[in-house]
């Protein structure tokens, strides 16, 4: 196995499969408490990012002058933009870095639930690369139960009903998250 599968993905899996077997094998529960653990851990990063983003918001009126004024000089106006981030106390990079850090999480964690809910029987063997030896649990809680409520988890959505509740509500969290723009009248009062 390689490293990612070593140390990231087999340690979701074990974890996974134990954490089913306490929550009377139900694996969709299991991913429901998984996943709310994991943003529990994951919070201060997003808070992080959701400052860095509010902030940058705030900004974006005097980027934009910025931009009109040096639309001719790269140079001038990169020196410009990199002062306005000085004096507002932002870091460009810190919207985008704590992303980069829970996106390897997030993918290693859907990883671990496909190679969990083995659809097909050869997928049990390749599951059984990934458990632990020395946690009999897992061997004895192997193979999952992949119905919770109406679905298979095992299968895909016929009818997309969790896409569309997820593309819902990660519309509704982005507009929670995001500022008004000022517009260029709202700037020039200001000053």
């Amino acid at each position: 196995m390689n490293f990612w599968d070593l140390y990231i993905v087999a340690p979701l899996v074990n974890v996974l499969i134990v954490l089913s077997h306490y929550l009377f094998s139900s694996f969709g529960l299991t991913i429901i408490v998984f996943t709310i653990l994991v943003r529990a851990a994951m919070y201060p990063l997003t808070i992080k990012q959701l400052k860095a983003t509010k902030a940058m918001q705030s900004i974006q009126g005097q980027l934009a002058e910025l931009q009109k004024k040096y639309a001719k000089d790269r140079q001038t106006l990169a020196q410009e933009q990199m002062k306005l981030y000085r004096q507002s106390g932002m870091n460009p990079a810190g919207c985008i870095l704590p992303m980069l850090i829970q996106m390897p999480i997030w993918i290693a964690l859907y990883q671990a639930i496909i190679k969990v809910l083995g659809a097909e029987p050869e997928n049990f063997l390749d599951l059984s690369k990934y458990l632990y030896s020395s946690w009999t649990m897992v061997f004895s809680a192997v193979p999952l139960g992949n119905q919770f409520l109406w679905l298979d988890l095992a299968s895909p959505d016929k009818f997309m009903i969790l896409p569309i509740l997820t593309a819902v509500s990660m519309w509704v969290q982005q507009k929670m998250s995001t500022l008004p723009s000022p517009t260029p009248l709202n700037n020039s009062k200001a000053r």
